[in-house]
């Protein structure tokens, strides 16, 4: 080897050396704090749970997850910032079934559910609920039903938007049940919560955990729950299976998201992160105390529900003649 030679290869290992780091260091992930886009107002159930399984997750990712609410439209709004989003894993989305399965059939929102990453189911088994005031004058299951039938189109209840997982959940049970009543649209749990205490609407419909407070404490009962089996957390409310209707059931999951284009070894390393957040004592009691079940399964699983439910949603809504706005 001539000394030129011997010159260039000690000058490229001497540049290796200096580089390597720099390499290694641009390939850590996560190399700065995590964003994660909650398209509703604080205080609901999903923007509640978001909280909770962020700070655990923190822990594990050794970067802070830090809480941005993006709220309006349904949650579109949030997943429509979410997917314009630099997919380097540094922002992802927390969201619940309707932005990704309903609203796509309702509104023209301006992404593509089978473009969205999915990373991992984080709460499922969870129904939806209504609830009214401690002095309606009526009790829960079918003694609600057959009030609300007596009285068409006198009441109102709370939905997180037009289309949106309540008021599709709702009109499951509603239309066979014979009963009328006005949906009227917020942009989230919480909202609705806030119109239902307020004495805006008549009926909350929503999420367990947002109600729960209330309901304990005297000043709401919960009449009904959609899944086909009642919930612990409320063991007074009546199922659809109560009603005679566990084949028109719904169940309210939340998951996380990332934007279209992510990298799957980046949403390897954020699916184990939070599904070892999920599968802690701290998250699984906090999810338990609200009637919910938390999942961290992967990111295919989690793919193939979303999509399943997306065509089951199409048919629904195609039945109820809902068009697209």
């Amino acid at each position: 080897m001539s000394v030129r030679q011997l010159v260039a290869k000690s000058i490229l290992l001497a540049l290796t050396f200096v580089l390597a780091p720099a390499v290694l260091a641009a390939d850590a992930f996560p190399s700065k704090p995590i964003q994660v886009i909650i398209p509703t107002k604080p205080g609901g159930g999903t923007d509640i749970t978001g909280r909770t399984l962020a700070e655990e997750a923190g822990r594990i990712l050794g970067q802070k997850v830090v809480i941005v609410n993006k709220p309006g439209a349904g949650g579109s709004i949030g997943v429509s910032q979410l997917v314009q989003a630099e997919p380097d894993g540094h922002t992802i989305g927390y969201v619940w079934n309707a932005p990704l399965t309903i609203l796509p059939h309702t509104l023209s929102v301006p992404y593509d559910t089978e473009a969205i990453v999915p990373i991992t189911q984080v709460t499922g088994g969870a129904p939806l609920v209504y609830c009214v005031a401690s002095d309606f004058p009526a009790g829960p299951g079918m003694e609600f039903v057959e009030h609300v039938r007596a009285n068409p189109d006198k009441y109102t209840y709370g939905t997180d938007g037009v289309g949106s997982t309540v008021q599709l959940a709702g009109e499951r049970l509603f239309g066979p049940l014979g009963m009328k009543l006005r949906a009227i649209p917020f942009s989230g749990a919480g909202e609705t919560k806030k119109n239902f205490l307020g004495g805006h609407v008549d009926i909350y419909g929503g999420s367990i955990a947002p109600i729960l407070g209330n309901v304990k404490e005297g000043s709401a009962k919960c009449v009904i729950v959609t899944t086909a089996d009642r919930n612990a957390a409320l063991p007074d409310a009546a199922s659809a299976g109560d009603l005679g209707l566990a084949d028109k059931a719904t169940e309210l999951w939340r998951g996380l998201i990332g934007p279209p284009g992510l990298p799957a070894d980046r949403v390897a390393v954020l699916q184990e992160a939070f599904a070892q957040a999920i599968r802690s004592d701290t998250f699984q009691a906090f999810i338990k105390k609200r009637g919910e079940l938390g999942i961290g399964g992967t990111s295919e699983e989690f793919g193939q529900k979303v999509r399943a439910e997306y065509a089951g949603n199409g048919e629904i809504i195609k039945a109820m003649g809902l068009k697209k706005n």
